[in-house]
Order: C-alpha cells, then structure tokens, then sequence
C-alpha cells in the first residue's frame, strides 16, 4: 500500500460519476436491494444493508430513492434474482484489472464485459487469473484543510480505533483496515473526524508502472466497463505517477 495514493482515483472517479448521477444511482439501488433480500432490513443487523446505504448516502442519493429499495427487497411479490459476479482481465501494458457485477443475467452481463475489453485495449483473463492480486481492505480518507490535526495525533487515533495503516500527504490521511474491522474503524473515527471517503475497496499487492499513453488507453476501458449497468466497481493495479 504504502506510497500509492488512492485518494486521486477516488476524486477522478467521483468526477466521472457526478456526470452520470442517475447511471450510479442504478446501481447503487441495486446494492441496497440486495443487501435488504439477503439479510432484512434492519441496519442494525444487516451490516451490508447499513454499507450500501452508507454508499448510497454519500453518493448524495436522496433517502427516497434509498427507502423504495428497501421496500422493493422486503416485497414478497418482488421477483428479481441478482448475483454477484466477478470478471477478470488485463487492460494495456498488462494492466491488471479486476470487474465486479451485479446481474440479474449472466450471459448479458459476460458478453457486455467481454466486449469492453476487446474493443478497448485488454484481454478478458479467467478466474483468478489477476484476482491474486487485489486484496479486501477498508479504505477511509479525511482531508487535511481546516484541520488542525499533525500526522502523530492522526496516527494514535488512528491506531486506537483499530485500522492497520496510515498513510499522509499535504492534502489528505488515508486509513487502511482490514475488511472485518471497516465497519467499527470508521464508527470510532467519525466520532472526531469528517470523513472524506470511507468504503470497502480491493487493493492491489503490486503495481504496474503505465505511462500518459497508456493511462489514456487504460481509462479508455474502465469508462466503457462503468457504462454498463451490471458492473458496480472496477478495480485496477496501474501507478500513474
């Protein structure tokens, strides 16, 4: 982890969904329902539930949108079947990429993936070709304007809370936890802090340095992946310093 900064994809990507606000909320709709089907409505113990619509909320989503979701998941004459897939691949340069879904069709959704990577620079790899190389952690950012915090005092609350790392730059801290402890890190933290971004992601164990050419051709792909309606979060191992 140490010396990636996350924290620039995070900006870039809430950019790029800014511009395609109603496309997101789709799919974030789609989580919260199935997290509702799954394990109920109560946030309280459905710590999924409480996850997406943690996502949901500060993705700005109006609680309107959130409710409906939960409503339609506890609905009995409610039909629709999702299912979690995972697609993997190489992007340009041998970028590593990992893509995960949420369907209510298989075939639709592999066949759309498969060809965003044809059509834009990658290969469509099999399972666990790359997957070994991402790991589950916790992710939490808050930025350093208007906080009058020094990296020491960030660390031993840090440290206090539970998280495993930390990393610092002029512009902001960033907490890394395990996946298990996400939840009560970021309870603990937000009881001092305003939390910037906090979200369980997949982090890569090594990277692949890419150039400005490159990077161009690698976010090529990623905007075509995010296009389509089944895929949730796309994950990659490219440092563009």
């Amino acid at each position: 982890m140490a010396g990636h900064s996350k924290w620039n994809n995070i900006k870039e990507r809430k950019g790029a969904q800014d511009k395609k606000r109603g496309k997101l909320f789709q799919k974030l709709v789609k989580e919260i329902y199935v997290a509702a089907k799954a394990g109920g409505p109560d946030t309280d113990t459905n710590p999924a539930l409480r996850l997406a619509i943690d996502k949901a909320k500060s993705n700005n989503m109006p609680n309107d949108n959130v409710d409906r979701a939960v409503k339609r998941a506890t609905d009995s004459s409610e039909n629709a079947n999702y299912h979690e897939v995972n697609y993997e691949g190489y992007g340009p340069n041998g970028v590593a990429i990992l893509v995960e879904t949420l369907t209510d069709n298989t075939n639709r959704t592999g066949t759309n993936v498969r060809i965003a990577f044809d059509r834009n620079h990658g290969n469509l790899g099999e399972k666990g070709s790359v997957s070994y190389m991402f790991d589950r952690k916790g992710y939490i950012a808050i930025e350093r304007e208007g906080l009058d915090v020094d990296e020491e005092t960030m660390l031993m609350s840090v440290l206090e809370a539970g998280a495993e790392d930390l990393e610092t730059s002029d512009e902001v801290f960033e907490i890394y936890t395990d996946a298990s402890d996400f939840t009560a890190v970021r309870d603990e933290l937000e009881k001092e802090y305003t939390l910037a971004n906090a979200e369980l992601t997949m982090l890569p164990s090594m990277y692949v340095t890419v150039d400005e050419e490159t990077n161009n051709q690698l976010q090529e792909l990623i905007d075509a992946l995010e296009d389509d309606d089944d895929v949730n979060d796309v994950y990659h191992n490219a440092d563009f310093s």
